[in-house]
């Protein structure tokens, strides 16, 4: 009977490590919208940290335009792809229910090569990402909050 069990077992145990092409794909969108757009304690929010985050994130070859930087922790962003901090905007896309803390590079050199120059915008914003399997994929803009008067 054990000896019966041993190749389900195996089957079994090999079907663990398996993971779905689909998923694979999914957490490889996920991981580059974190590179892309999640710095979680960032130092400086000025133009120095714009151009060393632009450039230590492979965003300079060519100099991306602009690129903006969310601060916080992956479990609030994740949020927005569910009802706890997110809700439908636009068609594919949601909006956060609250604000997080972003820096927003934008390129101000001539040339799109390298050596890449950036100015930075920082402030508190809600963003609006589109979302895949309850993870963000695609960082599409961010909101500035309306402050009361």
């Amino acid at each position: 009977m054990v000896m019966g069990l041993g190749p389900l077992v195996l089957i079994f145990v090999l079907g663990l490590g398996v993971t779905p092409p689909t998923l694979a794909q999914d957490d490889s969108r996920y991981k580059h919208f974190l590179t892309q757009h999640y710095d979680a304690k960032p130092f400086g929010r000025n133009d120095r940290y714009c151009e060393t985050m632009m450039k230590r994130r492979d965003l300079t070859s060519p100099c991306k335009d602009t690129n903006t930087f969310v601060h916080g922790n992956k479990g609030s962003i994740k949020d927005v792809c569910e009802d706890k901090n997110g809700k439908p905007y636009g068609k594919n896309f949601r909006i956060s229910k609250s604000s997080f803390q972003v820096t927003t590079c934008k390129h101000v050199g001539g040339s799109p090569w390298p050596p890449c120059r950036y100015r930075a915008t920082s402030g508190s914003r809600n963003i609006v990402i589109a979302c895949e399997n309850g993870l963000p994929v695609h960082f599409d803009e961010s909101v500035f909050q309306q402050k009361a008067h």
